[in-house]
């Protein structure tokens, strides 16, 4: 979950280096959020807080739409945090059906 926050904190800034910037706005701000709910996650479960379903349903969610966003555009930083998303969407499934 870690690994796809960086993913996505580094693709969200790559894109605002971007020519056409307005063509990389939902691409930032799927970014945005998914670093966000990841991180959240990975300090929950850190805390064996108990069950977490549903916050490890939206993970899946919010990853599965920022690997769909970002792997619509060509860039390098697109394409490897679009690789993290779906890595992190499967770790959350994993543990949901573990």
């Amino acid at each position: 979950m870690n690994d796809c926050a960086n993913a996505c904190n580094h693709c969200a800034d790559a894109c605002l280096d971007e020519e056409n910037v307005a063509h990389m706005i939902a691409c930032i701000r799927n970014d945005r959020v998914c670093a966000e709910v990841c991180t959240s996650t990975a300090k929950i479960l850190s805390m064996y807080y108990g069950p977490i379903d549903e916050l490890l349903r939206f993970c899946v969610s919010v990853c599965t739409r920022c690997a769909e966003e970002c792997g619509q555009h060509e860039h390098e930083h697109c394409k490897a945090c679009a690789e993290a998303c779906t890595a992190c969407k499967e770790a959350c499934q994993k543990i949901l059906t573990g």
